[in-house]
């Protein structure tokens, strides 16, 4: 019984260090705003033609903490 315990505890443990990509995908969307709007405040007729870019970024920064979640999700429900 105690195997199985251990088992159970490091799955939660893996699951709960994979969660923390969601909070560090929150800080690089908040990154990459922050950037962004450094550069339209600095330079604003450029920043209609940088907002594309910017939706490219803050995307792949969502898309990598959907995938930690996914794989904390893994780890907790289908190991």
């Amino acid at each position: 019984m105690e195997i199985a315990a251990a088992a159970a505890m490091g799955k939660f443990i893996g699951a709960g260090l994979a969660a923390i990509g969601s909070g560090a995908a929150a800080i690089g969307v908040g990154n990459v705003a922050g950037n962004f709007l450094a550069g339209a405040l600095r330079n604003p007729s450029a920043a209609g033609s940088q907002t594309a870019t910017l939706f490219i970024g803050l995307a792949f920064a969502e898309a990598l903490g959907i995938f930690s979640f996914l794989v904390a999700l893994l780890l907790m429900f289908a190991v």
